[in-house]
């Protein structure tokens, strides 16, 4: 199971920890959901999901100063007792002495962010999505072409990297050459990214690794892109049949996600990157309302009418 230091968490938001004497190195968090303990506030504590982090915001500080001491002595110790990885006061917001005392009873750090609490939520929950999500590896190449995520699959040496820098030189972007790691962020979106090892760089053979950053400038890379299309290469077999309309979609699968797909079969002379771009371009026609293919379809079935009732008459 993934997970995601809560140093980290602290760093990427730039969080303020209010408690520095409780050692946060091993707190781990597990899970990208949040929680807002208002109802716990009042002493209801079934079904309370402690694995999450913890978001105080206006609201519940305002009913924290209006409870007496005694009243908070008891919520307050049967809250941080069922443990948590942290509390976070939106707004810089302040917890009071009581609050504190019972964090540092069980080890609990308190932090705080001058974010309203509906904004830090959701920057939150998004980024954790992320860090969080299911995650395989695989081999293949990630192009951003036209704001469109195409994923060129394949086996080894069939031209997936010369393709890449084809389309790096006419002003696309790299993401991932030889292995693009892919995450499920959503029951809808697949994002791919590169591992740290391998990020910005490009193997070609009989020449070796180049670094697309420093050749081609930071215009030319991005760390993360959706994945929208996946192009498989692959070698030419003249016995085969090949899509020439495209009125019926593929696809293929990743981590039970489903992504259109286009098996493109390589011959001398073909132009990968131009077919790329197409492809690419085709496919953004298709999510704004507009198939070529079926317009196509429509106007023979149109002549195929019209000569039709030519003939009738």
């Amino acid at each position: 199971m993934a997970t995601v230091l809560l140093s980290e968490v602290i760093e990427k938001e730039k969080l303020v920890n209010l408690t520095p004497d409780i050692d946060i190195s091993a707190i781990k968090i597990k899970q990208p959901d949040i929680n807002s303990p208002a109802v716990q506030l009042t002493g209801y504590f079934d079904h309370f999901d402690a694995s999450r982090i913890q978001i105080l915001g206006f609201v519940e500080t305002s009913y924290m100063e209006s409870m007496t001491k005694e009243r908070k002595e008891e919520i307050f110790d049967h809250l941080f007792s069922l443990g948590s990885p942290c509390y976070v006061f939106c707004r810089e917001l302040q917890p009071d002495e009581v609050f504190l005392k019972y964090a540092y009873k069980y080890g609990i750090p308190i932090l705080q962010t001058r974010q309203a609490t509906s904004v830090f939520m959701a920057e939150v929950i998004r980024w954790l999505n992320v860090r969080l999500a299911p995650c395989i590896s695989i081999h293949g190449v990630l192009v951003d072409v036209y704001g469109e995520g195409v994923l060129i699959t394949g086996e080894s040496g069939i031209g997936k990297s010369e393709a890449a820098l084809e389309l790096i030189k006419r002003g696309h972007r790299l993401v991932s050459d030889d292995v693009v790691e892919i995450r499920k962020v959503s029951e809808e979106t697949l994002v791919g990214s590169a591992p740290d090892i391998t990020k910005y760089f490009i193997e070609l053979r009989g020449i070796g690794i180049i670094d697309v950053k420093t050749l081609f400038g930071v215009s030319s890379v991005r760390d993360t892109q959706n994945i929208d299309l996946v192009i498989q290469l692959e070698d030419w077999d003249k016995d085969k049949e090949y899509d020439r309309l495209g009125l019926e979609e593929e696809y293929t699968e990743y981590l039970g996600n489903r992504v259109v797909c286009h098996r493109i079969p390589i011959r001398p002379g073909r132009n990968l990157a131009i077919i790329c771009e197409s492809a690419a371009v085709n496919h953004r026609q298709k999510k704004m309302g507009y198939n070529a293919a079926q317009e196509l379809y429509n106007r023979v079935q149109k002549a195929l009418t019209a000569r039709r009732e030519d003939e009738d008459v």
